[in-house]
């Protein structure tokens, strides 16, 4: 029973760095999966272990949520700009999908920040072209940073997840 429970684990583990590429839950994919493993097989994976994924979850979800804003916010963009950028993350990343999957994701995700940035910007805050289109450079290294810290969390949780399940 421990080897099913340690192979379903593994899978989950590598299923969730797959879901984050696609800008989907994956590393709360992975805490979800650790803790009905440890409820399935105590002797396999401690709460202890389920409790560092706990804390990796909400970094990656601290740190996504804030940084295409706060890349707004510190190239001198407005509120309404750090908002058009979350918002435009998701539609971006959702039109973006179908067009080419995981890729499109991606860049959708992040011409998504972008455009919310710009967009509301230039018609909310009421920013000049250039003002605009600087606040949308910072959503668009913000969204870039935040792709790349969640990836690197991710794949550090499934290491971390998988390592706890050998000691």
């Amino acid at each position: 029973m421990i080897w099913v429970a340690g192979s379903i684990m593994v899978l989950c583990a590598l299923v969730g760095v797959g879901l984050v590429i696609f800008a989907l839950p994956g590393i709360w994919f992975m805490t979800a999966c650790s803790a009905a493993i440890a409820l399935w097989c105590p002797e396999l994976l401690t709460w202890r272990a389920v409790a560092v994924l706990l804390v990796i979850s909400l970094v990656s979800e601290v740190v996504d949520f804030i940084a295409s804003a706060a890349g707004v916010k510190k190239l001198g963009g407005s509120r309404a700009g750090a908002i058009g950028s979350l918002v435009g993350t998701i539609v971006g990343a959702i039109v973006g999908t179908p067009v080419f999957p995981v890729l499109g994701t991606i860049v959708g995700g992040i011409v998504g920040a972008g455009a919310g940035a710009f967009i509301c910007e230039r018609t909310i805050a009421q920013r000049t072209w250039k003002d605009s289109a600087r606040s949308s450079g910072g959503a668009i290294m913000g969204r870039a940073v935040s792709i790349a810290v969640k990836l690197a969390l991710a794949i550090t949780a499934a290491a971390f997840v998988i390592g706890a399940l050998f000691l």
